[in-house]
């Protein structure tokens, strides 16, 4: 049963290290519920009650209804905290955050309804539109299918896009918050790699959105977001931004986690076919650990800077242009591919072994080939859009920027 956090206003003031305490405290449990987690292909019930009796779940959530509004950097090292636990866990965590995070981008009722959920708001979310919509007075009736929702077993809400078509006729994207005794689960999560992440299909059965939980892209774009608490700056940055860093915290977590297992069996493992009785004293593996090392804190270094320029650009008031948005994702999928590249390095280093079932290395290694596929992960995507923004090529291949 989900823990119910009671909330004071110095709980509200717990700061950076504070939280990101709390999430390191969490994991020897999630390395021990790793198995579990996967074998069910759902985070497993003990994270999200420890999650959720640390505050987790309110990261992102405005003071106003409670939560910490911690800044991007917090985010990701909690995620990075958590991932060194088990990925699939961090992956559930950070999907379910930026959808807490998204609810703020709402008008006023929107937010009392769904960050006044009891026990609190936890929002899996679908983003590319999908599905059907019609107008009716108050709202819309929606129907569909929306797939890879992560989090969706432990979500209370969900938020899924479809197409509108504004006032004035003109097609545009819609962005519904759903509450889940409307929706229903399609059990599709049958993968390799962040198995328990619980990215299932959402289902909407011509389901009523009031017009209040619904966020029409178009009209966000040119009159502005609904919130009325424009001095809460955490929620103008402009969505890809954080939708992109989130996607690299997991992956920070599980290179380390590679890492330090990788160093802590190296003194206890020989080489085959060596003189090298332990791993430590050979060449080979004293450079790939180096080397991946570096990779590492490279990834780290990279991502965390970039949180830091969207924090500082939106508490400013200034607003992330077009250029700036690309150059920020194309960056953090590059700290991404780089992590990965240390985890392939690691696995390498440690031998064959790596893949027998028993070794959480393989977990690992298959947890980050999985998440750094991700649309707003993906190196190539990426760069694509960001070479044409810098080529001045005018037609780009998404408007979801």
């Amino acid at each position: 049963m989900t823990t119910v956090v009671e909330t004071t206003t110095s709980d509200n003031a717990i700061d950076h290290t504070e939280l990101v305490s709390r999430a390191e405290a969490l994991i020897p449990l999630l390395q021990k519920n790793a198995v579990s987690t996967e074998e069910h292909r759902r985070v497993d019930q003990d994270n999200i009650d420890a999650m959720d009796q640390a505050g987790l779940f309110r990261v992102s959530v405005p003071r106003r209804h409670g939560g910490f509004e911690a800044d991007f950097r917090t985010w990701i090292a909690i995620e990075e905290a958590l991932g060194r636990g088990d990925g699939s866990t961090a992956w559930a965590f950070s999907l379910l955050n930026i959808g807490n995070w998204f609810v703020g981008l709402y008008g006023e009722q929107a937010q009392e309804e769904i960050y006044g959920t009891a026990g609190g708001a936890r929002t899996c979310g679908v983003f590319t539109p999908s599905g059907s919509s019609t107008k009716v007075d108050g709202g819309w009736r929606v129907t569909g299918k929306w797939g890879f929702a992560s989090g969706s077993w432990h979500a209370n809400w969900a938020m899924v896009g479809f197409p509108l078509t504004d006032s004035d006729g003109n097609p545009d994207v819609g962005f519904g918050m759903i509450p889940v005794s409307d929706y229903s689960i399609e059990e599709t999560w049958f993968v390799a790699g962040m198995s328990g992440s619980g990215s299932n299909t959402v289902v909407l059965d011509d389901v009523f959105v009031p017009e209040h939980r619904v966020l029409a892209l178009g009209a966000s774009a040119v009159h502005g977001l609904p919130t009325p608490f424009t001095d809460e700056s955490l929620y103008q940055a402009p969505f890809l931004a954080p939708g992109c860093l989130i996607l690299a915290g997991p992956q920070l977590g599980l290179a380390r986690a590679a890492l330090d297992l990788v160093i802590e069996k190296a003194g206890r493992r020989g080489i085959a076919y060596s003189s090298y009785e332990q791993q430590t004293y050979a060449p080979t593996v004293q450079l790939a650990v180096a080397e991946a090392a570096a990779q590492i804190e490279s990834a780290r270094a990279l991502v965390y800077t970039l949180c830091d320029e969207v924090t500082t650009t939106v508490a400013a008031g200034r607003t992330l242009e077009l250029a700036d948005r690309t150059r920020i994702r194309v960056a953090n999928a590059y700290a991404i591919k780089t992590a990965r590249e240390a985890i392939r390095t690691l696995v390498s280093a440690h031998g064959a072994s790596s893949f027998a079932n028993a070794n959480p290395l393989q977990r690992i290694w298959r947890d980050s080939e999985a998440a750094s596929r991700h649309a707003f992960a993906l190196f190539e995507t990426a760069a694509e859009v960001h070479g044409k923004v810098l080529l001045g090529v005018d037609e780009l291949p998404t408007t979801l920027l």
